[in-house]
């Protein structure tokens, strides 16, 4: 049996994506692992429901065996049972607790995705819960972001949105194909170009028209300085729970840039639009390629490609620091990041092999 590789989930960030990445990192390697002190930096510390099902999800897309699978375990052990199995998989995470769970099957997909790519044949997924949900990439930036540029590497995987998903009862579905890649080709993101476009979707679920129409007025009052097209377009939706969300992206000559922001309770929507726009004008006026959140859901297919990948991002974060301190564990790639902490940097994998 491989070495047992121990997570300590307390490093950095100390979130959900320690445990993420190491449970992808041990289906794709066949390495044990353990991960403790599981999410110690969050305010309700180790498994909640989508962690739970990600846990047991990767489990059987491997026949793992494993222990500590509970809500609110902070201590995972994780035994992959053989390599990935292709297949048609379905995971509800209502189904780890009692009421409904908005958890993210955006962040449940991110785990499986490559683990299943990099298996010997196709798969297919139904995923349901959260499908919009605070601090999780929504459904279109999966769709829209990061599958183009993943499908420049090698990886093709196409989504269809059934059901919306808000908080707190979720009650979203997505399903999802993936087809097998053998290897993954490394990732060049040293340049955008001139911003050509910008378009989004302005969501209002079980809620009135004006919502939406709002928050593209007030996109449209702030994005047109940059002085290009902007086409916004408002959707009104059903779902379990009511919910307001603002997607958009800047559609640049080499690379698309996505940004969103979420309805709350007494959260004006003209105030969703400042937040989501506000990013992007803030990457806009930086320069950099690649924005912060699409550098750290890249940085795992560049260590698993065989190549050197070199990403120019806008900004270094914790979050990205604790996801290459995972992938060193398991991984003997060499990952370089220059920059200091919330400044732009420049991100460089080498995974060559011989």
């Amino acid at each position: 049996m491989s070495e047992k590789v121990e997570i300590d989930g307390s490093y950095g960030e100390a979130g959900g994506q320690v445990l993420r990445t190491a449970l992808s990192l041990s289906a794709l390697t066949g390495r044990p692992t353990v991960i403790e002190s599981v999410r110690a930096g969050r305010s309700k510390p180790g498994l909640m429901p989508q962690h739970l099902t990600g846990v047991l999800a990767m489990a059987d897309i491997c026949g793992a065996k494993f222990d500590g699978a509970r809500l609110g375990s902070t201590e995972v052990e994780f035994e992959p049972g053989g390599a990935v199995r292709p297949g048609e998989y379905t995971f509800d995470i209502a189904g780890a607790t009692h009421g409904g769970s908005a958890g993210s099957v955006t962040l449940l997909l991110q785990s499986l995705l490559l683990p299943l790519a990099l298996s010997p044949g196709p798969s297919s997924l139904t995923l349901m819960g959260g499908t919009h949900v605070a601090w999780s990439p929504t459904f279109e930036f999966m769709t829209g972001i990061l599958f183009p540029i993943l499908s420049r590497m090698g990886l093709n995987a196409t989504a269809r949105l059934v059901s919306w998903g808000f908080y707190p009862k979720g009650g979203g579905r997505i399903n999802v194909d993936i087809e097998p890649v053998e290897t993954l080709a490394p990732v060049t993101l040293i340049e955008r170009g001139e911003l050509k476009l910008i378009h989004g979707r302005a969501i209002a679920c079980n809620l009135k028209s004006h919502i939406a129409v709002r928050m593209i007025n007030r996109s449209r009052n702030i994005l047109t300085a940059l002085e290009v097209p902007v086409k916004i377009d408002p959707e009104r939706v059903k779902a379990k729970s009511a919910g307001a969300v603002l997607f958009i992206a800047a559609e640049y000559e080499h690379l698309t840039a996505g940004f969103s922001a979420m309805g709350e309770p007494h959260k004006p929507s003209e105030r969703v639009a400042e937040e989501a726009c506000g990013d992007l004008v803030e990457h806009h006026e930086n320069g950099s390629p690649c924005p912060a959140r699409l550098a750290d859901q890249l940085l795992l297919p560049a260590a698993l490609a065989n190549g050197r990948s070199e990403i120019h991002t806008s900004r270094i974060t914790t979050h990205l620091l604790t996801n290459a301190h995972v992938i060193e564990q398991f991984l003997p790639v060499k990952i370089e990041i220059d920059g200091d902490e919330n400044r732009p940097g420049v991100i460089v994998v080498d995974n060559t092999r011989g």
